[in-house]
């Protein structure tokens, strides 16, 4: 797939994520039932929406709702997602019974809670491990695709290629177990109830309006220092870690189908800070020192299941740039990639 141009607007950007592959097609053709996306309101939820509705489309399977599930606090953002076609269903997952859920044939289980998690863990350990145990008993024969995260490895050293999918777990703090808490239980209700389950390893998805590289951009472009604390990180492009995760909906399995979904590179923060201050004409500052140390992921096994991602690491940096420079909305949420010690 060729790489795509530089989205310049909102509009084009959510166009872009909204683009199948021939493989997501021709995946998301061969699914039976509807397709559940819960936790849909968050910051990959409606792109993630709009993808699976135009793949199932560009498939001829408009017979398949895609239903998004959320609080929907924004009335805004259900409109938009009703006008593209998707049934959006405003449910409080934590409080409300799931038994008053839609039935579906496959579930997106994107809930998730990760800041504040130090402060509050028992909230963190609520959403991340209790409620997947509900949804897992609410759908016990659907396939059931759940994010979660690279923080349920221990730190590796930035010489090797990164933890793969086989290398033992080691979560640093309360929202790192509780995430693989969330995947205990998925994999319990997998092996008890014959469930087909997917386990997504994320680290770091990046949307242009936030990410790691919107965090060092938007650092360097104002002066400030950019933080070496986490030296290295792993990167990829949202619109391919969404379509990873739709696509794993056909690889869940009872004995779950576990993969680390990141870009194949292992970025220096400090590089990117430099390629960054070229891009505005300005100097990168920094603060700390690189350790031989980061969250750093092996996604081979992706990458020979679904292909590399369309949009490479050289490009997003200079999408960013480009984006940052036009003064396009950020989120105004940093992701804390610079967070060691687990306490987000």
């Amino acid at each position: 797939m060729s790489t795509p141009e530089r989205p310049h607007d909102e509009a084009a950007l959510e166009d872009l994520l909204a683009t199948p592959s021939p493989g997501l097609v021709a995946d998301l053709g061969g699914l039976d039932g509807d397709l559940l996306i819960l936790g849909a309101g968050g910051k990959m939820g409606p792109s993630l929406c709009r993808l699976a509705r135009r793949a199932l489309d560009a498939a001829g399977r408009g017979d398949l709702a895609v239903r998004a599930v959320s609080r929907w606090s924004d009335p805004r953002a259900a409109a938009a997602l009703t006008a593209d076609g998707i049934d959006t269903v405003p449910f409080d997952l934590m409080d409300g019974d799931p038994a008053g859920l839609p039935d579906a044939g496959n579930v997106v289980f994107m809930v998730g809670a990760k800041f504040g998690s130090a402060a509050d863990p028992t909230t963190a350990w609520a959403v991340n491990a209790a409620l997947p145990d509900r949804i897992a008993r609410r759908y016990p024969h659907a396939r059931i695709a759940a994010f979660s995260t690279g923080n349920v490895y221990p730190l590796v050293s930035v010489l090797g290629s990164g933890s793969t999918e086989d290398d033992p777990t080691g979560p640093v703090g309360e929202y790192a177990m509780s995430c693989l808490g969330r995947e205990r239980v998925f994999g319990h209700h997998a092996r008890r109830s014959g469930t087909p389950v997917a386990l997504i390893r994320l680290n770091y998805a990046v949307d242009l309006r936030y990410g790691v590289l919107a965090d060092i951009a938007t650092a360097v472009r104002s002066g400030a220092p950019v933080s070496l604390a986490t030296g290295h990180v792993n990167l990829v492009w949202q619109g391919y870690a969404n379509e990873v995760a739709l696509r794993s909906l056909t690889r869940a399995a009872a004995d779950p189908f576990v993969v680390n979904v990141t870009g194949p590179e292992t970025a220096s923060v400090r590089r990117l800070a430099h390629r960054f201050a070229a891009e505005f004409g300005t100097t990168a500052h920094f603060t700390g020192e690189e350790t031989g140390t980061g969250l750093l992921s092996d996604a081979t096994l992706c990458h020979a299941e679904f292909g590399y991602p369309a949009v490479p690491l050289a490009t997003l940096v200079a999408w960013q740039a480009g984006w940052i420079r036009d003064g396009l909305p950020l989120s105004g949420k940093p992701t804390k990639f610079d967070v060691r010690d687990g306490r987000f």
